[in-house]
């Protein structure tokens, strides 16, 4: 390679959502740039009409903006080397295309459906490509063809001995037998180009310095490398990407898919998790850094990012460890951040009901993994849920069935006597109220918690949930749990 600006590209198609594989190359691909001092780009591979699917562009703009990955030039951003959407660039193919044909790189091809589909249907092996037919068709042959307006195909015209070698920053040398290539289709009928000669057109004519992407494509590069060579073109650096796995039921691994969790972007982030944690996470799905710590910001990651830390071997995409990053992301906030991305589930929880999310979110921060837990959590604020009696049996707090009436009484005695209703109040109430009892904190507590939660488990002891909940319907439910057990 020259000393050229590094550029990088993500070329997604708009075929849906965004996958954990698709977005680690976007990853990739944006902390190399970073990494390089270089620009990262956004280019829209749309050539597939009857994949697109509405929206899903939309879906790229957006998760790429969730992800912190800023793209230097795009669709949406402009830039000197436009447009950006390979459909906007449609009419600039067909010219590179007839120039290979002048070349005697490619040509003309007017083979029906119906023959290629018999072919492949007749052919000894499985997979078996086209057989060539019109390869060698003369001049006169072509034209009198084009005269008679039959549809026709531009295919690239492939080197039949030999082989085709070339450099990979992560597998290194890759050969292939330029008898395993097939004579691929360039241009469509319909005036499209295919994916893989678009491909190769778009980078060089955006100056692309290197290729990212992931290693089910090394078997292409071959394809892609004779096209850079019979226009002439410098061939950019490649870096095939490892594959991400998923764990099986029964402890064996395959391709990461919908079986494994959620796969995309989006559907984790509606699982809970927060991006900055996805992408900690998923950057670490293939490489290594070179002091072996795991946290990372993303400006972090491109300061410390290097193309040899790739790894060859498959990565598994482990749900339990993206808990463990999300956990630790979420403890890291402040308070405040804590609650500005809990409100979704708060307002899910609690309605309208003015409670105070600062205080909610202090309860929950170091207990909570996933956002999604957080309606769960804190449900019985919103609405007491129905409670057996038995609850206010505890074997560690020493509480039972004899001694919870009075301790809740006096309890209830204790908090209708203040004059202030806060959390240091409150603790001090009802610490002086074990005191007084001669009882230890807990016993004093629990049937006081049990009494305003209806629940063992809550994210905040007695006195956050009765500071949480206020006074009018903490002492209503401690007067309904003073009910329930007379």
């Amino acid at each position: 390679m020259s000393s050229k600006k590094v550029r990088t590209r993500f070329a997604p198609s708009p075929t849906g959502f965004m996958h954990v594989g698709n977005l680690r190359t976007a990853l990739y691909e944006y902390l190399i740039a970073k990494s390089l001092d270089g620009d990262f780009v956004l280019r829209i591979e749309d050539t597939d009409q009857e994949r697109k699917v509405e929206g899903a562009i939309d879906i790229i703009y957006n998760t790429l903006d969730s992800a912190g990955l800023r793209h230097d030039e795009g669709p949406d951003v402009g830039g000197e080397y436009g447009p950006y959407i390979q459909s906007e660039r449609k009419d600039m193919y067909l010219p590179y295309a007839e120039e290979l044909i002048k070349k005697g790189k490619a040509y003309r091809c007017f083979c029906t459906k119906e023959r290629l589909d018999s072919i492949r249907e007749n052919a000894d092996e499985p997979g078996a490509g086209y057989d060539r037919r019109c390869r060698n068709l003369s001049d006169e042959e072509v034209q009198e063809k084009l005269d008679k307006g039959m549809p026709f195909v531009i295919r690239q015209k492939m080197p039949l001995e030999g082989t085709t070698t070339f450099e990979d920053s992560v597998y290194g040398t890759i050969s292939v037998e330029n008898s395993e290539l097939q004579d691929q289709i360039l241009i469509k009928a319909d005036g499209y180009p295919t994916y893989n000669f678009a491909n190769v057109i778009d980078d060089h004519t955006m100056n692309i310095t290197h290729v990212v992407r992931g290693s089910e494509y090394l078997s292409s590069t071959p394809k892609y490398n004779l096209l850079y060579e019979a226009f002439g073109w410098e061939i950019p650096t490649y870096i095939h990407l490892p594959l991400i796995m998923g764990k099986n039921d029964d402890g064996s691994i395959s391709k990461l898919s919908k079986r494994h969790g959620a796969t995309s972007f989006e559907d984790l982030v509606k699982a809970g998790f927060l991006p900055e944690a996805i992408i900690n996470y998923i950057a670490l799905l293939g490489w290594a850094p070179k002091d072996n710590r795991e946290m990372f910001t993303l400006e972090e990651l491109a300061e410390n990012f290097s193309i040899d830390g790739i790894s060859k071997s498959p990565a598994v995409f482990d749900y339990d460890k993206l808990e463990w990053f999300n956990a630790e992301y979420i403890k890291a906030m402040t308070v405040e951040k804590f609650a500005e991305a809990a409100e979704p589930y708060f307002e899910k929880a609690l309605g309208d009901k003015p409670l105070d999310r600062i205080k909610l979110a202090g309860i929950l921060q170091q207990r909570t993994v996933r956002l999604t837990e957080i309606p769960g959590k804190i449900a019985f604020f919103a609405e007491q849920p129905e409670y057996d009696k038995e609850l206010f049996i505890n074997k560690k707090s020493k509480t039972n069935l004899e001694n919870a009436p009075g301790l809740l009484r006096a309890g209830v005695e204790a908090l209708e006597a203040l004059t202030e209703w806060n959390h240091d109040s409150i603790h001090d109430c009802l610490i002086g109220l074990a005191e007084k009892l001669g009882v230890k904190n807990g016993t004093a507590m629990w049937p006081v918690r049990i009494a305003v939660s209806g629940m063992t488990v809550t994210p905040g002891g007695a006195v956050e949930i009765l500071d949480i909940l206020g006074r009018e319907e903490s002492l209503a439910r401690l007067h309904n749990g003073l009910n329930k057990l007379s």
